[in-house]
């Protein structure tokens, strides 16, 4: 049994280190003094000094921070109601809208950002902030009911006619009873949402216009010229922002299950 516990340990390890180490590597170079990615030149905070002195970089932060706060806000906001509906609905339709839902996610990046490339132009939109905002909300969408759904499902059956039964109306029941229910699901699928505007990178390629880049395309047309500790130190800085709101969330977490465990 104890060979058996080290050899899941053992393994458990291997595969974390496999994981993080391309990133503890980036982020030890991040402070390295020299431009080299083999060798290191001793400590330096200059690669963060020139990121927040690089024009193009904060640029292209702005509107990658501005796009991923909207878009998902608005598909939350949208799946959000998208998942109750779903959830409401019975036999072929809801099997229908499920499998509809699943396409976006199982569609390659690239169809996706060619057919809303498309889209814009034979609609005469020109291609900017509005059409990249638009389809980060299009391919968020399906995530965030995704997130939803099946803390409906985990929902008490007919909780919403006996709310009305007591005289709560539609509106009030969704307020106070649906979406406090369901709040954890709501919340994973913002999350969700806000990683992959921040990440993605094909879908705006193809809907972005002239003067309006993200992170991800300037790191791209950067990193063709050669990887510059910039970027390194963006890096870090976007992992370490990721790292502290995944702790508040757990403990908030942990804090909200021990008041309701003191409560019971």
């Amino acid at each position: 049994m104890v060979g058996e516990k080290s050899l899941k340990r053992i393994y458990t390890f291997l595969i974390y280190m496999f994981l993080y180490a391309p990133i503890i590597v980036l982020i030890i170079f991040s402070f390295n003094n020299s431009k080299s990615r083999s060798e290191w030149d001793g400590f330096t905070l200059k690669w963060y000094a020139d990121l927040f002195k690089d024009k193009q970089i904060l640029t292209a932060l702005y509107y990658t921070l501005g796009i991923a706060v909207l878009s998902s806000i608005i598909a939350t906001a949208i799946g959000t109601i998208s998942a109750i509906g779903i959830h409401k609905m019975k036999g072929f339709n809801k099997k229908l809208i499920l499998n509809v839902n699943y396409l976006p996610i199982l569609n390659p990046d690239i169809v996706t950002g060619v057919a809303l490339m498309s889209l814009f132009v034979f609609v005469s939109m020109p291609l900017g902030f509005t059409t990249m905002l638009l389809a980060h909300i299009t391919f968020n969408i399906p995530y965030v009911i995704l997130s939803v759904l099946p803390k409906l499902r985990q929902m008490p059956k007919n909780i919403t006619e006996a709310a009305m039964d007591l005289g709560a109306t539609p509106g009030y029941t969704l307020r106070k009873v649906i979406l406090p229910m369901i709040k954890p699901g709501i919340i994973s699928g913002l999350l969700i949402s806000f990683t992959l505007s921040i990440d993605d990178f094909v879908i705006s390629f193809f809907t972005t216009g002239t003067g309006v880049s993200n992170l991800s395309i300037t790191i791209y047309s950067m990193a063709r010229r050669g990887i510059n500790p910039k970027i390194n130190a963006l890096s870090t800085l976007m992992f370490a922002v990721v790292l502290i709101l995944l702790i508040i969330i757990n403990i908030k977490d942990k804090k909200e299950r021990g008041i309701k465990n003191e409560t019971i």
